[in-house]
């Protein structure tokens, strides 16, 4: 892997951005510290649809509605009849996603990760997106290599304010690449949909938490599943509670409907009145790290749709 080593000059008010392959360990702020998270949506940018996750105590107010999934999904026929790619074909791409993570500290270097810490969550991606976490989760066909680090020291960015103007000033690569600021901010990620990118590809990509990353201090969320489901979002997967108790919910046929997110790790919990047991261990549920164990084969073949018609 090459990873950049440039240094830019002190941007205004003397706030260093700095690219590099070095880390500042031992900043982050202690567990104690840590108010309780549980995974909670919220609308991500005025102008541009996403999902998001987790919240202190944030209410969940990001919804989809049942007509916007629908035009989404006539959009999405759409581009895959002009590329000339049937639905079923499309349902098994495949693709190595070049990932680009950008490290955004304070001023005093507070949010700073490791190199490891960075390793170890591409790690996770792959593990979790190949089906490695469990027997019956699917292999999803994508995998993810590290294709630069960058840190910038910026007070603003750090806290994810101002965040479309850093995002468009930092974002490298195409549509297929994804791109991870590390922010500190009161929700564990946020992350912007497949379709959104041709109107707006300066802001594309997800927003996580850095002690949410493997080895962070974010209780129950500090194994780096957090990037796991907000890139499922990036790959225009829906949580599986969207829609709740409906025939569409999210639109992926074998993840059993729910009716709401879930906290914790309830075994045998059943929200909804169709057959099946609420998908707690799926990825783009809210559950504990320590709880999630899977994609379906559904949800696999929706991203490779999605891949082919807005990515691939």
């Amino acid at each position: 892997m090459r990873l950049s080593t440039w240094r830019a000059p002190l941007a205004l008010g003397g706030t260093a951005l700095v690219a590099s392959t070095l880390s500042v360990a031992g900043l982050a702020a202690p567990a104690a510290a840590r108010p309780v998270l549980d995974r909670q949506c919220v609308t991500t940018d005025t102008h541009v649809g996403g999902s998001a996750r987790g919240g202190f105590g944030e209410r969940d107010h990001r919804a989809v509605s049942a007509q916007e999934q629908r035009t989404i999904r006539r959009q999405t026929a759409r581009a895959l009849r002009l590329k000339g790619v049937s639905p079923k074909v499309a349902a098994g791409a495949t693709a190595t996603v070049p990932v680009y993570v950008h490290v955004m500290r304070d001023a005093n270097g507070t949010g700073d990760v490791t190199d490891k810490q960075i390793t170890q969550q591409i790690a996770v991606l792959n593990k979790t997106f190949a089906g490695g976490e469990s027997s019956t989760a699917a292999d999803t066909g994508f995998s993810f290599s590290l294709a630069g680090t960058f840190r910038y020291n910026n007070n603003q960015w750090h806290q994810d304010k101002s965040s479309t103007t850093y995002r468009k000033a930092t974002r490298k690569g195409g549509a297929d690449a994804l791109n991870i600021w590390l922010v500190d901010f009161k929700y564990l990620g946020i992350a912007t949909f497949p379709w959104d990118y041709q109107k707006s590809p300066g802001i594309d990509g997800i927003r996580v938490h850095y002690a949410s990353l493997p080895g962070g201090d974010i209780a129950n969320y500090d194994q780096g599943e957090t990037a796991t489901h907000e890139a499922g979002h990036w790959f225009g997967l829906y949580h599986t509670f969207q829609g709740g108790c409906t025939d569409t919910n999210d639109e992926v046929a074998d993840t059993p409907a729910q009716a709401g997110p879930t906290s914790g790790c309830p075994e045998g919990q059943d929200t909804c009145p169709a057959p099946g047991s609420d998908p707690i261990h799926n990825y783009m549920d809210y559950s504990y790290d320590s709880c999630y164990t899977e994609f379906s084969a559904g949800q696999s073949a929706r991203a490779g749709q999605m891949w082919t018609a807005y990515r691939g």
